[in-house]
């Protein structure tokens, strides 16, 4: 197998996922797109764009388990479920766009999960006094 057309195709998935969360993102959008479609992406979208993982990268292993599985998952089963002429329609507009849409609502909400995770830790873990 020759070296060059696999780092081509991988370079060609790679784009065609940040084009997929984009497409994503303008679907989540669209008045057209069922309800269920919308929820679906606009949380990949969500979470595809925000500037802080759940699993940060440098925790060994897992760090990067977000970014190459559960991303390309979610973009998939959301990709299946908004109708695909629109979804034709949301690529094409993706690929015309220039630059990335960022979530700040994604990043929000990552947040409030690690802070909430830690509230329940300090809560669980808080030695109590004796009465």
């Amino acid at each position: 197998m020759n070296n060059g057309s696999l780092i081509d195709r991988a370079k060609q998935w790679a784009r065609s996922i940040k084009r997929d969360v984009v497409a994503l993102w303008i679907a989540a959008r669209d008045p057209r797109v069922p309800w269920y479609a919308k929820a679906a992406a606009a949380a990949v979208a969500a979470y595809a764009l925000s500037p802080i993982d759940l699993i940060p990268d440098f925790v060994p292993v897992l760090g990067y388990l977000d970014d190459l599985l559960l991303v390309p998952l979610g973009i998939v089963l959301a990709v299946k479920l908004v109708p695909t002429d629109l979804m034709a329609e949301f690529r094409a507009t993706a690929s015309a766009r220039e630059g990335r849409p960022m979530s700040r609502v994604g990043a929000a909400a990552i947040i409030a999960l690690w802070a909430l995770s830690l509230a329940a830790l300090v809560w669980v873990f808080w030695p109590t006094l004796p009465a």
